[in-house]
């Protein structure tokens, strides 16, 4: 098989060999070499023209502040090629009017220069809507080879050569030109999926009835379909077999269930957590000593925004088979305890009652569940007591929200007289003379 494919390159080469040769002998005709003259001055003259109005655009498109950033990326993009622009306005007139007046042949070359230019110039500007810049660069540089082998007219030699470098395993023949038309195919596929899952994202996190645990799982199902779909569409479309396929995939997927228990693992932890709604984005959770709210459920892992602006990255495993406090599962309303004490001389009931009201001036404590002042305790040094709030908005911190109670706390006991004691020991040096009372 490899002795078959040696033979065939060298086959290949041997022709395109012959008609390189013959183009060579071609260009010693005069009208032949003028052609390509003319292409080589219009490039010149195309580089003058880049370098004299280049700078004039770039000044142009500052000045351009208030307009889209695609509109600006669009002018920057077609400002890298002016010289690709003015080459093709150049040689394009030149070429008709070439074609009017004068025998076809005289034409020939200067047309295909046109037709290549003008190709290279579309291709760059539509693969330019491709948002992956390495998918954009794959399938700009598979265009530019295939439309200047069609504009040369060596599609033919180039496919057969393809054809020919290739291997069998079984009743299955894998060839060049085989994985060419699946990787087009399937980028196309691909692509047309992603418009696809990217349009119905949106259409689903726009609808209100549906929670935002179950928007999630719909755009990863939604997008799991259509990728695999646009997967083995692509290699049906190019005729290769999915039967073994098939086998070799189960024998894969039985070798990267072992060596990847703990991704497949946080895989379907992350189903659970989509399906039974325990947490979804917004919510307010603590695991361990991170606490912070959901930013998004990825497959693999729950983001997790602090209040300090870290991005904790929890494998769903953890979320699964840990304790976790979800501060807003059911309803979005959190109750604070603060504990603190005061002298045994001072009035419990009006100790109750002005911490009750200093929490109440607290902006953030909510009024429709009314705070509540408990004794707890007799101390060594003060009577102890448990002040119980309500908020309903934990992402907007809890310690700030303590610390602006105890404040209110203070600046209530400093008004009415109320002291806080401390503990207070009385200490003996030895040797002492001094007898005690």
């Amino acid at each position: 098989m490899e002795g078959d494919a040696v033979t065939l390159t060298q086959d290949i080469a041997l022709g395109l060999w012959a008609q390189l040769e013959l183009f060579l002998r071609s260009l010693l005709r005069p009208w032949n070499a003028y052609q390509i003259a003319i292409a080589v001055g219009l490039f010149g003259l195309a580089h003058v023209l880049n370098a004299l109005l280049g700078p004039i655009c770039r000044e142009w498109m500052r000045q351009r502040e208030g307009w889209p950033k695609w509109r600006m990326r669009l002018l920057v993009m077609l400002h890298r090629r002016l010289r690709l622009i003015f080459f093709v306005m150049l040689i394009w007139p030149l070429v008709w009017l070439m074609q009017t007046y004068t025998w076809p042949s005289r034409s020939y070359l200067l047309t295909i220069f046109a037709e290549l230019a003008l190709a290279w110039l579309m291709i760059a500007v539509v693969t330019r809507l491709i948002g992956n810049s390495v998918l954009r660069a794959l399938v700009r540089y598979a265009a530019w080879a295939w439309v200047t082998l069609s504009i040369l007219d060596l599609t033919e030699e180039a496919q057969t050569l393809l054809d020919g470098w290739a291997f069998e395993f079984g009743e299955t023949r894998l060839s060049l030109w085989l994985i060419v038309q699946a990787v087009i195919v399937i980028g196309v596929l691909f692509a047309m999926a992603r418009f696809i899952s990217t349009t119905s994202a949106a259409q689903v996190r726009k609808n209100a009835d549906i929670s935002p645990s179950m928007q999630v799982l719909v755009v990863k199902f939604l997008q799991v379909l259509l990728y695999g779909s646009a997967f083995f569409i692509g290699l049906r479309t190019v005729g290769v077999d999915l039967t073994g396929l098939a086998v070799l995939s189960g024998a894969i997927g039985v070798g990267l269930g072992f060596g990847l228990q703990k991704v497949v693992s946080n895989l379907v932890s992350g189903v659970i957590i989509l399906l039974d709604k325990s947490i979804k984005p917004g919510d307010v959770i603590s695991l361990g000593e991170t606490f912070g709210w959901i930013n998004s459920l990825g497959a693999r892992y729950v983001s997790i925004t602090t209040r300090d602006g870290r991005e904790y990255l929890i494998p769903n495993e953890d979320l699964i088979t840990g304790q976790v406090v979800n501060w807003s599962h059911s309803n979005d309303f959190v109750r604070l305890d603060i504990y603190f004490g005061t002298a045994y001389g001072d009035d419990p009931h009006k100790v109750r009652k002005i911490a009750i009201e200093a929490a109440k001036s607290v902006d953030r404590v909510l009024s429709v569940k009314p705070p509540v002042c408990h004794i707890v305790g007799f101390g060594d040094s003060s009577v102890d007591y448990i002040l119980r709030f309500w908020i309903r908005d934990p992402t907007g911190g809890l310690t700030n929200i303590r610390g602006n109670v105890y404040l209110a706390l203070w600046d209530a006991f400093q008004a009415n007289d109320i002291s806080i004691p401390f503990p207070q020991r009385e200490v003996r040096m030895l040797g002492d003379q001094a007898q005690p009372r």
